[in-house]
């Protein structure tokens, strides 16, 4: 790898007051706590301390803005957006992650609790906020800083109870509308907007099933999982009677979150109406999006046939694929890895001689189509609001927009990494102990997608995070003498298959025909359906509509195109390896809760492998740090060609596939990259190791990951690493411009080959120079200050980078080529823009573009080394001088530009405001709001660990 260098309507407090009690019954407390007729409550200052070892020694911290309560009454949801007002500990977390960068700099160990939260275990004497107790054998503590729930069991069941409870509690409204979306009803439920259209018709597809076949997947983990399988299950059964506990008394105590009133579920005068009860096919739903959002990986491969295609179409079939090849990059050689000794772990390869590929004849290929049926406002997108109260009007129309981004679930490669870690060994450390730094990076919700919680109880003792509604475990933090996180690796566990299409009655088949051959038998492909309606609610206004939703299902996977291959008729399906077993991974976070199993990396390593979704998992304790990269992945024919579609048959198909349950032989453990005390690790969602090939395109000379390899290999070999320091190498990174500090120095070199002599480019030279001898930050020059310290640079850059990548490439590739190609890879994901699933305001950044290509192809261009260089040299055809002449013009259009349009406005931001346009906006999911933030490339929960001490 490379080395681099709406203004607040005045109301008064008693006002407001009065006016939530005409609409319902009384506020809350902190995390929407029933009050004291609702649950048994004890003395807050009587709780039990912590009886569990803690070897962490208060040198455990992490935080997860806003803050733990993320549920609001429709009076706390009224206050807010009258008066400004947050719910009890809705938003005590936001400070103290903002404010790391700008104190990043002077950071010491002692000074980490002003941006961290200490996650001992338990609840000090004294800290106590409440107890609450929903059954005789569970408590919930909740301390009076943040609020996070620490919950108690004395069974297993009653541990689980209270966890669901609490869920409950924190995130209610949050878990009902993902399990609509995990169903495919979340129009049904939320309202018809077109983002939450463009929301389930890009996740539903991806995960469709009738109630049978979630049913059929929580007998499979009971039946065929041995003890923990059905531990597992009892586990969920008891966590979903506490969810349902809560949902029956905050509906009968008139606590409910507000947001079942704006969308018509409950009347807020008569309490009519109702919260629909859970189910632990709920949680199977749920599971669904959490893996379709975080832990897959693979897909796409008919979009990149159509790359390649192109790419042969202009040079020829073996220059066109030498070409595609190097843009793909499977084996990049100069990217980053995880795995940085040498150690080999090959998969999903370019085989030698492909067999089984499945090219579609050019001009074939045909999306299959998903809606049907539209009517109403599902067809005109009419809005049509409702008649509401006047004391409601301020809340009408908020979720007109969507309660999620539209492209949340993008079907393409291009799957959402996110997350960051960085482990030191404790032989480089100042302690002796391993340090650790890491964290999901799950964008910026409100409330989160996760929820804090300590579980401790029979088998189970650990604190940390879990995604709301799937929290029978923590998924992310630390046990009792280790602490573990996660990030997305998406490697391939996904695949592409031709099926040969005929009719079931005979004839000649088309395009559009419903049956395919399985076995040498013309079988009907199985129609799977989601009809959805919705009416016009206080909250959404779009026109009443409906519309039908239609897969078709076959033993290879899910119809996703129809093409021809050689002139006869197919469709190719998506199979994904953990569909029909979406929560099968239950097994591997029990593990991880189980003192009694996890002991050392070891065991560590062990759970990680029940762990079916595509993640990198990283584990310290006092002794050893480790890394292990789970998913169910497939083992493939010989000879298959997994990143193109393949034909379906016996010939090609996973190795020993079963498709009654999609099961198939997967890669032995040992195959999977892995580690125990390495110097350092490293992770952004970057290659993995040697030979263990990338499941789409990016991963290239420059990636996000060199942010962290560069600062943390530094810190490494300087020695006494400390928690501190750790930190402010990730903080450092994290307002830190990837193209500035990687890319810059290369386009600088080829600018100063000869004198600028155009007196304002010559300026825009040394603006840009200045700005990368600082570091190349987009951080405020003080903490609140809302300005940066080159402005005018990071102006240029953003207005010049994706003008220069034009520039450099499209006139060799040509324009076609070079249209599917950014298809497949966007140029850019700078701060400001609004790329990505989550849209613009979303904080992670720099995760997908050409920065990789560019660097390539400039060291080319400067005569300097290249490893695994692209297939041509594009910019200036290869000629320096040429090459300096297209960056000087295409700099020149950047410096014309002014900043009102290179940062257009929005919701959020005036025109022109650079700061806002990268600024982190937590997306409100209900009705509380939270204040814009500076912007940090960094995860949403993040842990600091160092253990002092390990059990004996």
């Amino acid at each position: 790898m490379r080395r681099r260098n709406v203004r607040l309507r005045t109301l008064t407090a008693g006002a407001a007051l009065a006016l939530g009690a005409a609409l319902l019954a009384p506020l809350p407390g902190a995390a929407a706590a029933p009050p004291v007729t609702a649950a048994k409550e004890r003395s807050a200052e009587s709780a039990d301390s912590a009886e569990e070892t803690d070897y962490c020694e208060g040198r455990c911290a992490d935080i997860l803005p806003p803050g733990a309560n993320g549920s609001a009454t429709l009076a706390e949801i009224l206050a807010h957006r009258l008066l400004g007002t947050q719910p009890a500990h809705a938003d005590d977390q936001l400070g103290p992650y903002d404010a790391l960068s700008s104190g990043y700099p002077s950071l010491t160990d002692d000074r980490l609790t002003e941006f961290f939260n200490d996650a001992s275990f338990g609840v000090p004497d004294g800290q106590a906020a409440s107890v609450t107790r929903p059954r005789d054998d569970v408590t919930i503590t909740r301390d009076k800083k943040y609020g996070v729930p620490h919950i108690k069991g004395t069974t297993r069941y009653g541990t689980e109870f209270g966890a669901g409870f609490a869920a409950g509690q924190d995130r209610l409204w949050l878990i009902d509308l993902f399990r609509h979306i995990g169903r495919g009803e979340l129009t049904s439920f939320a309202g018809g907007a077109l983002a939450n259209q463009g929301l389930e018709q890009q996740f539903w597809p991806q995960a469709p099933y009738a109630e049978k076949d979630l049913e059929k997947q929580v007998e499979y983990i009971r039946s065929t999982q041995g003890e923990r399988g059905k531990q597992a299950m009892e586990d969920a059964q008891a966590y979903v009677d506490g969810l349902n506990a809560y949902r029956v008394k905050s509906k009968n105590g008139r606590y409910f979150p507000g947001e079942y009133v704006l969308t018509g579920k409950i009347d807020a005068i008569t309490n009519a109406g109702d919260i629909q009860p859970f189910k632990i096919t709920d949680m199977i739903a749920l599971a669904s999006v959490v893996g379709g959002l975080f832990g897959n990986g693979g897909g796409g491969e008919v979009e990149s046939a159509l790359s390649l295609l192109k790419s042969q179409e202009k040079y020829g079939v073996e220059k066109g694929t030498e070409v595609w090849e190097s843009f793909r990059a499977r084996n990049d050689p100069e990217a980053v890895q995880t795995v940085h000794d040498g150690t080999s772990f090959p998969y999903a390869g370019r085989p030698e001689h492909a067999r089984g590929t499945a090219m579609p004849d050019a001009g074939s290929v045909e999306r299959e189509q998903l809606v049907h049926d539209r009517e109403g406002g599902a067809k005109t997108g009419a809005k049509d609001p409702v008649k509401a109260p006047k004391k409601l009007k301020p809340l009408q129309g908020m979720y007109d927009n969507g309660v999620l981004p539209s492209a949340l679930f993008r079907a393409d490669g291009h799957k959402k990494g996110m997350s960051n870690a960085l482990l030191v060994s404790g032989e480089h450390t100042a302690s002796g102990n391993p340090v650790a730094v890491f964290g999901p990076q799950t964008g910026y919700f409100a409330p989160q997608l996760l929820m804090q919680q300590e579980l401790q109880g029979p088998g189970i003792s650990a604190r940390g995070v879990s995604f709301a509604g799937v929290g029978m475990y923590v998924q992310l933090g630390r046990g009792q003498d280790y602490a573990w996180s996660a990030t997305s690796a998406g490697q391939d566990i996904t695949d592409t298959y031709a099926v040969e299409l005929c009719e079931p009655g005979g004839g000649t088949p088309t395009k559009q025909s419903t049956g395919y051959l399985h076995r040498g038998t013309c079988t009907p492909m199985e129609k799977l359906e989601r009809k959805n309606a919705w009416k016009p609610t206080l909250a959404d206004s779009t026109a009443a509509g409906s519309y039908r939703m239609q897969v078709f299902r076959t033993k290879y996977g899910i119809v996703t195109h129809r093409a021809t291959v050689d002139g006869e008729p197919v469709a190719y399906v998506s199979l994904r390896s953990t569909y029909r077993h979406e929560a099968d991974s239950i097994i591997g976070f029990q593990m991880f809760n189980d003192p009694s199993y996890v002991k050392d990396a070891e065991s560590f390593q062990q759970a990680a492998q029940h762990i079916s979704y595509a993640f990198n998992w990283f584990y310290a304790d006092s002794r050893d740090i480790a890394y292990y990269n789970s998913g169910a992945n497939p083992e493939h024919a010989d000879g298959v060609d997994p990143a193109l579609p393949v034909k379906a048959g016996p010939a090609y198909e996973w190795r020993d596939f079963d498709p009654q349950d999609n099961t198939s032989a997967q890669t032995p453990p040992a195959e999977h990259p892995q580690s125990v005390n390495q110097d350092y690790y490293i992770s952004w969602n970057n290659k993995q190791a040697k030979d263990f090939s990338t499941a789409g395109f990016g991963a290239s000379a420059v990636h996000r990951g060199d942010l962290l390899d560069g600062r943390v290999e530094k810190l490494t070999e300087e020695g006494g690493v400390t928690r501190a320091s750790l930190t402010r190498a990730m903080s450092e990174a994290a307002v830190t411009d990837l193209r500035g500090e990687q890319v810059l120095p290369e386009l600088l070199k080829v600018l100063r080959s000869a004198p600028v002599t155009d007196p304002q480019l010559a300026k825009a030279v040394q603006q840009l120079e200045a700005w990368r001898k600082a570091g190349a930050q987009r951080n405020q020059t003080a903490a609140g200050s809302k300005t940066y310290a080159h402005p005018d640079a990071v102006r240029i850059m953003d207005a010049w980078w994706p003008k220069l990548v034009e520039a450099e490439f499209e006139p060799g590739l040509g324009k076609d080529l070079y249209g599917a190609l950014t298809a497949q890879l966007a140029t850019d994901e700078a701060p400001s823009a609004g790329h990505g699933p989550t849209g613009a305001h979303a904080g992670s950044a720099f995760q997908y573009g050409w920065w990789g290509y560019a660097d390539k192809d400039l060291r080319k261009v400067l005569g300097e080394p290249v490893k695994g260089a692209l297939a041509e040299t594009y910019c200036g055809g290869g000629k320096l001088d040429a090459c300096r002449d297209t960056l000087l013009g295409t700099l020149a259009r950047a410096v014309a530009e002014p900043a009102t349009e290179v940062y257009p406005g929005d919701d959020t931001c005036k025109a022109g405001d650079q700061w806002c346009a990268d600024s982190v906006v937590h997306r409100p999911l209900g009705g509380i709001t939270h204040k814009s933030i500076q912007w940090q490339n960094r995860p949403t929960y993040q842990q600091v660990v160092e253990f002092p001490g390990h059990r004996p």
